[in-house]
């Protein structure tokens, strides 16, 4: 579960995806039993974020056993370049990029500085920017087009799932009806008993753009549970933003 909370606290604390002017969408599509997997793989491609950049605030809550706590953060992002998080009063801050992931913590007077390799391969999942940014932003983890997928229903969501499932990583992806983002990801690990689950569970249309409005994560190993829930308020999009970030001098560093 410490590999879990790791790849939390790198990647999923920079989500935020809300508006000043954003509008709460309802997801009133109906499921088209005759959609094939190409079909919907391209309507997906249809929908991926033009943004150029984004600044948001998010109130995350983690639940972890019996111990609940939450953050209220600021974002910015500069997509497919930076993603940046400052905690309030700056006691924590991380800053993304393509190939670096930073942060440091002044309560403990910790802070870490490396790249993706070590995750990917606590995770058993190949993890880099692009990866991260995509799930952040409601488009999928994996490239579509990449691999021969096959599409079943339920009542309220396109499926698809590799048409050979790898045996050491189940991969089960959901897809809205009403603008084909994600409904939900789900990624197994049978042989070492870990299971990640992201859900969408709302969406909203900031400056045109479908991006999601509150999202939930279930990370699970062996026995042990860690969920987080978010909510993304006062974002906005296209304007100009900076990305400060020095590690602190005297500060120990993380070995993960």
């Amino acid at each position: 579960m410490r590999v879990l909370k790791c790849f939390i606290a790198c990647s999923f604390l920079v989500l935020a995806m809300s508006c000043k002017s954003a509008r709460s969408i309802v997801a009133n599509g109906k499921v088209d039993a005759k959609l094939t997997a190409k079909q919907l793989i391209r309507e997906n491609g249809k929908s991926e974020s033009n943004f150029k950049t984004l600044q948001a605030k998010v109130k995350i809550d983690i639940i972890d056993g019996l111990k609940e706590s939450s953050y209220t953060l600021n974002l910015r992002m500069e997509k497919d370049k930076t993603i940046w998080l400052n905690a309030t009063l700056g006691l924590a801050r991380a800053m993304i990029t393509p190939d670096r992931v930073q942060f440091y913590d002044k309560i403990n007077d910790q802070y870490f500085d490396g790249d993706y390799k070590l995750l990917s391969d606590l995770l058993g999942v190949e993890l880099n920017f692009e990866k991260v940014q995509s799930l952040l932003i409601g488009e999928s983890l994996f490239d579509l087009k990449a691999d021969t997928y096959v599409i079943s229903n339920n009542e309220t969501s396109y499926i698809l799932q590799p048409k050979n499932q790898n045996a050491l990583l189940e991969l089960f992806l959901l897809f809205n009806p009403s603008h084909f983002k994600m409904d939900s990801q789900q990624l197994l690990q049978p042989l070492k008993k870990r299971f990640l689950q992201i859900d969408y569970t709302g969406y909203q249309e900031v400056d045109k753009e479908v991006l999601p409005q509150n999202i939930k994560i279930i990370a699970v190993e062996d026995s042990e549970e860690l969920n987080v829930i978010m909510e993304y308020k006062s974002v906005s999009v296209n304007e100009e933003v900076r990305f400060p970030f020095r590690i602190p001098s005297g500060f120990e560093e993380i070995i993960l």
